[in-house]
């Protein structure tokens, strides 16, 4: 049902009329961008301004769904939702660990150009922001969960409202948040407002995603909100109904898959909490994982793909995604290559945001003809760098550049690889295929020296960093967090460190 806005008239003195306009004309002498047109109309609104969700799973692997045909997990409401809306084969985090694609998410740019060179490092304040770019185009942000762009390491603890890269920094009006991965009863921070929880992660934050985004449809006010899961990083700690059909497996393998349970129950809310709420048909749903899945975990996580989480082979960066907008989007699969930098180009051009709500350089394009119908080629290479290693992506034509091991030794080698016949990178074509190795080589090449730009600042407006960022540090060394090392010294996923912490001392 549309929603019908309510108008109010305020009678203003003359001067305080005038003090308005004149504190109105400083706030946009400069602005990021110039704002959409906006009509006065609620059904106007509706039609070019869907509410948008994006959901990220915390190490959830490419193979980690019934519908790629896991042996023993069932995804039921994930099934549902791919059955219903575009499900992608080939959807590629920006990089083989989180912080880096949380970057790319919120950028459209690859993780290096935004001073995430790593897990744990900070997102550049001179970056501009999908959150920031919606806030002003009139939607309502919220952000819940996992963060992870602030530099903070270690377990996922409350963040602090002074803290100078919390989410609020980047956009996002309400936030209800964590440093990094979190468990059961967590402890969270609403815009630094430290809570305690009870239940499983994944649940609290989609409810409270859901009370955010139903306050906002009352109002007929669009929403732009984040849920990024902790789940199923490790430790793994689930329900013994949620293990129960795991029980033969060993304990993280079952706990894992405990949490893979509950996340996907969680899914089913959130998308019947949007029918209830008579929004979902304009709502655009995507789902993801920050990089592929996890080693030593069985069932394979990674559906048989070469190399797991951290690695740039297929098995690290391959994840699973599905967008579901049952208004524009008509179900089907696609073998398409898109990545994590794709989603702010193509909420941009849906929600019609001019290009300088970007910055110059980025690395996503635009997937909303996408959503109509299938494309043949993607006009676009996807780089990869990470963890010292590299990768290309060029349609079905990936060049890789890494260690035996994928870290980062001297001994990196490169390997090249048709995915369409070869999705498991099993056969090297880099010395039989020599003229294709030496035009991929050449575009790796191109992307370095583009990236070496960025990491330089070039891509400011003053062509240079701000000495702003932090750099990486353990929650324990930060003065701030040590008045509540005694309260939370039991708690399972921050007893380590403590103890660590204060036998050092």
């Amino acid at each position: 049902m549309n929603q019908v806005p309510h108008l109010f008239i305020f009678k203003i003195p003359c001067s305080v009329g005038l003090a308005i306009l004149v504190l109105l004309s400083n706030l946009i002498a400069e602005p990021a961008f110039a704002l959409p047109h906006q009509s006065n109309s609620a059904a106007s609104q509706t039609a070019s301004q869907p509410n948008i969700i994006l959901v990220m799973a915390d190490d959830q692997g490419w193979g980690q769904t019934s519908y790629n045909n896991h042996p023993i997990l069932r995804t039921p409401n994930l099934d549902a939702m791919a059955a219903s809306g575009l499900r992608f084969d080939r959807f590629y985090a920006a990089a083989p660990v989180c912080s880096p694609t949380r970057a790319s998410v919120l950028t459209g740019r690859t993780n290096r150009r935004t001073g995430v060179e790593s897990h744990g490092y900070a997102l550049r304040l001179q970056e501009k922001t999908i959150a920031q770019a919606l806030q002003l185009a009139g939607y309502a942000t919220g952000h819940f969960g996992k963060w992870h762009l602030n530099a903070m390491r270690g377990p996922g603890v409350p963040i602090f409202a002074s803290d100078s890269h919390n989410p609020g920094a980047f956009g996002f009006q309400k936030w209800l948040s964590v440093t990094n991965f979190f468990d059961r009863d967590p402890v969270m921070s609403r815009a630094g407002k430290f809570e305690q929880f009870h239940g499983d992660s994944s649940e609290i934050i989609v409810d409270e995603a859901i009370k955010f985004i139903e306050s906002k449809a009352q109002l007929g006010t669009p929403s732009f909100t984040v849920i990024w899961y902790g789940t199923p990083h490790n430790p793994f700690m689930a329900t013994e109904a949620d293990t129960k059909p795991f029980a033969h497996l060993d304990k993280n393998s079952k706990d894992q898959h405990g949490e893979l349970v509950a996340l996907d129950r969680s899914m089913g809310t959130l998308r019947n909490a949007l029918k209830d709420m008579g929004i979902a048909d304009n709502t655009i749903l995507w789902f993801t994982s920050d990089n592929g899945g996890l080693p030593k975990i069985k069932p394979n996580t990674v559906g048989g793909l070469r190399g797991f989480k951290g690695s740039v082979y297929e098995g690290g960066l391959r994840v699973p995604a599905i967008v579901e907008w049952p208004a524009q989007v008509s179900p089907r699969i696609t073998k398409f290559p898109a990545v994590s930098m794709d989603i702010f180009p193509t909420i941009a051009e849906i929600v019609g945001l001019p290009s300088s709500a970007m910055l110059d350089t980025r690395d996503g394009i635009s997937l909303k003809n996408l959503f109509a119908s299938d494309i043949d080629k993607r006009n676009k290479p996807i780089p990869f760098a990470c963890l010292g290693n590299k990768a290309v992506i060029d349609d079905d034509i990936k060049l890789v550049y890494a260690g035996p091991k994928n870290n980062k030794n001297k001994n990196k080698k490169f390997e090249l690889f048709d995915l369409a016949s070869d999705p498991k990178e099993s056969n090297n074509l880099f010395k039989s295929k020599p003229q294709l190795a030496t035009r991929m080589i050449k575009l790796m090449k191109e992307f370095d020296d583009s990236i070496e730009a960025s990491v330089a600042g070039k891509d400011y407006a003053s062509g240079k960093l701000n000495k702003e960022n932090p750099e990486p540090r353990f929650w324990t060394e930060v003065p701030m967090y040590e008045p509540y090392f005694e309260k939370w010294k039991t708690r399972p996923e921050y007893e380590s460190w403590i103890k660590k912490k204060l036998k050092s001392k």
